[in-house]
């Protein structure tokens, strides 16, 4: 294999890890703060939505700035202004002795993980050989794959165990570690390498922060992280109304299956294209989201996290390598903004919208609408390929000769 095609580089391995320990961190503290606000404030699902909803909101504001070509330049100081306030927020949660003091640190978090989340993937898709994207961004997603399978887990125990003073000791120290490990691939990055006029000239031609050609995948993943965010927002509150111990080992055991599934997925992406992917992705999270529903018993709640696990390890990778190849280099920061944004879109989507309906008509039904943002998903994407095939038989007849 040649330099070029090289994958497992230092930089890339550090990359990851940093990227590994800035979603623990979040994991951590985004599933444990609903449980934190219903037993110390007796806070409604209303509210716990608003606050997770507004934690997105501020990180799809830091990335409609980060993400833009013209600050590709300054991407390492970017990144460690991102983890400083990260890092403020997260301790800032001890003195928050009100819901309003805790919904202003979330936001403020919100906006430290936006910045950091966006430069770290564009840092790592500028070291990945163009022709193993998927793969490449598969093996990058381990990261928040792990982070998903521990952090909720871990936050519950330290939590339940412990103390929010020790969870948030525990999440602070975490953020800390990367700190040297960032120090070791600043200021130099990938993405400094490009010359300074290509990024001027960039900066002249595309000063957008959004792309047309990326708003189809977009779509996409909102549907997708609608139905994550009724997870992380509800699934502990849903397991005490249906007596089910251990639900927050579905997350556990779904990232078992993410995994399993994410390297075959990228690479079945990298040979036959998103399209061949997505389908069966999106039909595996439906099926899991309706089993949940049915859930009487922990064994249950096993199955279904391994079954929409399957659908989460295939979708998430798939699209972010998609939205990554159809723009230029000097753009992958404005597509990776795009992808987080889109997420982060989709957790306020769904915390507002399934928060809502939990309170109407309770957490079954809600996790049983929860699925058909799946088959909305399967909707718009056969829609949007048949136009696009479409426009280019079109342009193809256009262009013929008569």
């Amino acid at each position: 294999m040649t330099n070029k095609e090289k994958l497992w580089s230092k930089g890339f391995i550090i990359i990851t890890i940093s990227c590994f320990l800035l979603f623990l961190n979040m994991q951590m503290l985004l599933v444990t703060t609903p449980v934190y606000l219903r037993e110390n404030f007796q806070s409604t699902d209303t509210t716990i939505g608003v606050v997770t909803s507004l934690f997105a909101f501020s990180a799809i504001l830091a990335r409609i700035y980060t993400g833009r070509p013209s600050q590709m330049h300054k991407i390492g100081k970017l990144l460690f202004v991102g983890l400083c306030i990260a890092f403020i927020a997260t301790v800032g949660i001890y003195w928050s002795y009100f819901v309003v003091t805790i919904l202003l640190i979330r936001m403020l978090h919100g906006l430290g993980f936006g910045i950091a989340s966006t430069t770290l993937p564009t840092m790592a898709s500028n070291l990945i050989p163009h022709k193993r994207m998927g793969e490449g961004m598969g093996y990058f997603g381990f990261s928040n794959t792990l982070a998903l399978m521990l952090g909720p887990v871990f936050g519950l125990f330290l939590l339940d165990t412990y103390s929010i003073k020790i969870l948030i000791l525990v999440a602070s120290i975490i953020l800390v570690v990367v700190f040297p490990l960032i120090y070791k691939i600043m200021p130099r990055t990938p993405i400094d390498i490009i010359d300074k006029i290509e990024v001027e000239e960039t900066v002249k031609k595309k000063k957008r922060f959004i792309s047309r050609n990326l708003l189809v995948p977009a779509i996409l993943n909102v549907l997708m992280y609608s139905t994550y965010s009724g997870l992380v927002s509800f699934i502990v509150l849903f397991g005490q109304e249906q007596n089910l111990r251990g639900v927050s080992s579905f997350f556990l055991f779904s990232s078992l299956a993410v995994l399993l599934v994410r390297p075959f997925a990228g690479r079945f992406f990298d040979k036959k294209g998103p399209l061949a992917v997505l389908i069966p992705g999106a039909i595996f999270m439906f099926i899991g989201l309706i089993l949940l529903s049915f859930s009487t018993n922990s064994i249950f709640v096993v199955l279904t996290a391994f079954v929409y696990g399957i659908g989460y390890g295939i979708l998430q990778p798939t699209i972010q390598a998609w939205m990554i190849n159809k723009v230029s280099k000097e753009e992958r920061g404005l597509a990776n903004g795009m992808f987080f944004n889109s997420l982060d879109l989709g957790v306020v989507t769904g915390a507002v919208i399934l928060g809502a309906i939990a309170s109407s008509i309770g957490y079954v039904h809600m996790y049983q609408v929860s699925a058909l943002f799946m088959v909305l998903f399967l909707i718009v994407l056969v829609v949007s390929v048949s136009l696009e095939n479409r426009s280019h038989e079109m342009k193809a007849n256009h262009d013929s000769p008569s």
